[in-house]
């Protein structure tokens, strides 16, 4: 049954807490009022008492209310995200703290772009990062030189476009901090470089790993410290002119022929903001490596393999990009691995850094963590579950700790509204390679310590005004259920419990409907997604197939033309194509089927994607709210029951209902 400790951290599928919800609300918002009206009592109200009887005031009245009762009509056609019914894509129900703080702080409006304009909630978008940062095992004590930084951003997009612009300054920084001390006649001297900087070549100086970018960071700051105003201008000056972000990519490279614009490698399951990104920061998709999978993990050979080759060639290589939990499976990349081969490069003088793309997948990292901070054990963390955390999982979550970045998503697995995404920085010193300066926002005196550093955040985030509403939702929530293994994770415990139970139904659902289809599941799941590939029993060709499982997803999707009411289930949709899955688990996944591999074609005419890929269920299954023993509901399990219905009833075989038998007492 749903751990009882989760029952008041939400409103509930049927709004069971519809009276705490209201009662916390409205006097949450009464309060603002009543703040409103203590900030300088003396003041009349500009509003009369008697306004409220104007004909105009009616009348904007009455537009207002019928507008918004339009506006709440049409929301009922949105998608059921609360329900236990639903488990399609990324989104549930959200969490009572989280809510409440956004719906109450919006009335105040912070922008939290500068403490100027947000004193409260930037303090706590500050106060989040380190919770976040706590959660990866980065170091979140403030008084450290290489404590962590977190930020929030629009969402998991943002972060990466971050990450990457973070990682292309820094790889650029040293060649160009060369390049003007030798215009000016001068040299650095650093206990990282002790024969100076210009002594390094450009090959050297763009290949630096990251904790000896920042040492030069460090040493180039002192020594600016030291020096009379003039001079330090002078040098700043230089620097400027010499660095990416004034040269360009292209006159940077051509200026540096040593080095080539670097790769930024990922898995080829990485979400689709990757290719974006490298367009948007002038990289160009041609400097975008991807790494084949295993079993859709990143095969941790090949990445060495490829780093062989630009080590070979001296081509630089700017980020390995980590999945922790992609999209269409949540599976986990092997973080310990591209950790081990940073390690390996830098020590052979090819630096990059490892960035991991937790946005579905960081909130997990909670059941790993014990409220102290510290790393549980994999035999702590796999008490109660039947096969988490499996083989390599462990081990790349203990590995977060030594990534460079991380973008983490809380309206995903955090359970917050939209958009509400983060990018975590492991030592709070890189950022200061992004500032921008605006004389008419930014308060340009130094900082005296890490708060006063980030509380002119806009210095350093893509966004220029960002409402505080949200770092209010994400501080609060944090507060209330902490990111441990204790407080937080119990939500995404019961997740991974359901997938689970799930998991071992789809093979009784797969022998109830022997007759009249073939099941698989492609890849076994690491977290809470488990997708199902069905194929109709005697069919060998793909798109027969596809057509199959497109009837199904139609039956299961939302359908704003109709009421919610007449869908039982709501589920998603995803494709499996060669290039990702690559020749073998291509080559068993169409085995399991019984599918001709000969009908899997790429040809022109196929771009339509009739048989150019391969259609399966997508479930998300992150609803703490599945399994209901008090009133006898196991909801994933109805709805394998609801689906062999609907398999049956497209093949025509009729017959009674197909009912997924539970398994016997204690089986998991």
């Amino acid at each position: 049954m749903t751990d009882p400790a989760l029952y008041p951290c939400f409103l509930g599928p049927y709004g069971e807490n519809d009276e705490l919800f209201e009662r916390v609300l409205v006097e949450l918002l009464r309060d603002h009022v009543f703040w409103r009206r203590n900030f300088h009592p003396e003041d009349p109200p500009a509003i009369p008492t008697h306004a409220a009887q104007r004909a105009d005031y009616q009348a904007f009245t009455a537009r207002m209310r019928r507008e918004l009762h339009a506006l709440t009509a049409a929301l009922k056609r949105s998608v059921p995200f609360h329900s236990p019914r639903y488990i399609g894509h990324m989104a549930s129900d959200l969490l009572l703290p989280g809510l409440l703080a956004q719906m109450v702080t919006l009335p105040y409006n912070p922008n939290n772009v500068v403490g100027d304009a947000a004193p409260v909630t930037l303090d706590m978008e500050i106060s989040v990062g380190l919770q976040l940062a706590r959660m990866l095992g980065y170091p979140d004590d403030e008084t450290r030189p290489d404590c962590a930084f977190g930020c929030l951003t629009s969402g998991g997009t943002s972060a990466n476009i971050q990450a990457l612009r973070l990682a292309l300054i820094q790889k650029c920084w040293p060649p160009a901090l060369a390049a003007a001390l030798r215009a000016c006649g001068e040299d650095l001297v650093t206990a990282a470089l002790p024969a100076g900087v210009t002594a390094c070549d450009d090959w050297q100086l763009g290949n630096l790993p990251a904790v000896t970018a920042i040492a030069l960071l460090e040493a180039w700051v002192a020594r600016l410290a030291t020096v009379p105003a003039a001079e330090r201008a002078r040098l700043a000056a230089a620097l400027a002119q010499q660095r990416v972000e004034s040269l360009g990519i292209a006159e940077f490279f051509r200026r540096h022929p040593q080095l080539d614009a670097p790769w930024v490698i990922t898995p080829v399951t990485a979400h689709y903001s990757w290719p974006k990104a490298v367009k948007l920061l002038g990289l160009g998709s041609a400097q975008l490596r991807t790494v084949p999978e295993r079993a859709m993990r990143m095969d941790a050979d090949a990445l060495d393999t490829l780093l062989d080759q630009a080590q070979r060639q001296r081509q630089p290589v700017l980020m390995v990009v980590g999945v922790l939990g992609t999209t269409e499976f949540g599976t986990i990349d092997p973080l310990d691995r591209m950790v081990a081969a940073r390690e390996r490069s830098a020590a052979a003088g090819l630096g990059f850094d490892v960035h991991v793309d937790a946005a579905w997948g960081g909130y997990l990292a909670t059941l790993f963590r014990a409220e102290d901070g510290s790393l549980l054990s994999p035999e702590r963390v796999r008490e109660g579950f039947a096969r988490f955390p499996g083989a390599g999982v462990h081990a790349a979550f203990a590995a977060l700790a030594a990534t460079d970045s991380v973008t983490v998503d809380p309206h995903k697995l955090g359970y917050l509204p939209y958009g509400a995404g983060a990018f975590i920085c492991r030592d709070h010193r890189r950022m200061a390679l992004l500032a921008e300066d605006a004389d008419y926002v930014f308060d340009r005196g130094g900082a005296s310590d890490y708060r006063a550093t980030f509380r002119a955040l806009g210095r350093y985030t893509l966004e220029g005004s960002k409402s505080g509403a949200a770092a209010a939702a994400a501080y609060v929530t944090h507060r209330v259920l902490p990111l441990d293994r204790e407080h937080f994770g119990r939500i995404p415990r019961e997740t991974v419990l359901a997938a689970e139970r799930f998991r071992a139904d789809i093979e009784r659902f797969a022998a109830a409907v022997a007759d009249c289809v073939t099941v698989t599941v492609p890849f076994e799941p690491d977290s809470n997604l488990v997708c199902l590939a069905l194929n109709p029993r005697g069919n060998r060709a793909v798109a027969v197939c596809n057509a199959f499982v497109a009837q199904l997803h139609e039956r299961l999707r939302v359908d704003p033309q109709q009421p919610l009411q007449t869908k039982a289930f709501f589920g998603s949709i995803t494709a499996l194509r060669p290039a990702t899955l690559g020749a073998h688990d291509t080559m068993r996944i169409l085995a399991a089927l019984d599918l001709d591999p000969r009908t899997l074609t790429a040809t022109p005419q196929a771009q339509a994607g009739a048989d150019d890929r391969l259609l399966i269920l997508r479930h998300t299954l992150m609803n703490p709210f599945l399994r209901d023993e008090e009133n006898d509901r196991d909801y994933p399990r109805m709805y394998l029951d609801y689906l062999a219905g609907l398999v049956r009833a497209l093949r025509g075989a009729g017959g009674p209902a197909v009912v997924i038998a539970a398994p016997a007492a204690g089986a998991r």
